[in-house]
């Protein structure tokens, strides 16, 4: 995957976020029609809010996502997004889910900034600023 970053009205971002969710319980009931069907639903709503799916792996007991969604989306928001739209269309497609479990996921998730730089070299860049030449030096 190439990095390329996305522009905004005043804003040039290259945002990726890595969010990691699991069934209730980690039973691992995502397999089958019912993965086929959770990748479909979450590229499309990926689709819907303008966002691109970088990488999408499901797991029997778990979900695995790299998405790059737009600057004023919050991590919280893209991880609640995938898992209520997911949520409503597996409950009402597979009648195996509801019986099994109360809510297809847990409550809990993961979410990780995947950035163009480490952390160190932020720092190493705030740390450095006076010392660069004004005016040709890159920030």
């Amino acid at each position: 995957m190439t990095r390329q970053a996305r522009t905004s009205l005043g804003a040039a971002y290259d945002l990726g976020y890595h969010v990691v969710w699991c069934p209730k319980y980690r039973r691992p009931v995502l397999g089958g029609r019912v993965k086929d069907r959770l990748e479909e639903l979450i590229r499309a709503e990926a689709d819907e809010h303008g966002w691109e799916i970088a990488v999408l792996e499901v797991m029997p007991d778990h979900v695995r996502l790299l998405v790059k969604p737009t600057l004023k989306n919050s991590p919280s928001y893209v991880a609640d997004q995938f898992r209520g739209f997911t949520s409503h269309h597996l409950r009402a497609e597979f009648a195996h889910l509801r019986s099994q479990l109360p809510t297809p996921w847990s409550r809990s998730y993961c979410v990780a900034t995947a950035g163009a730089v480490s952390a160190e070299t932020v720092q190493r860049c705030i740390e450095t600023q006076y010392e660069r030449p004004k005016g040709g030096g890159r920030a």
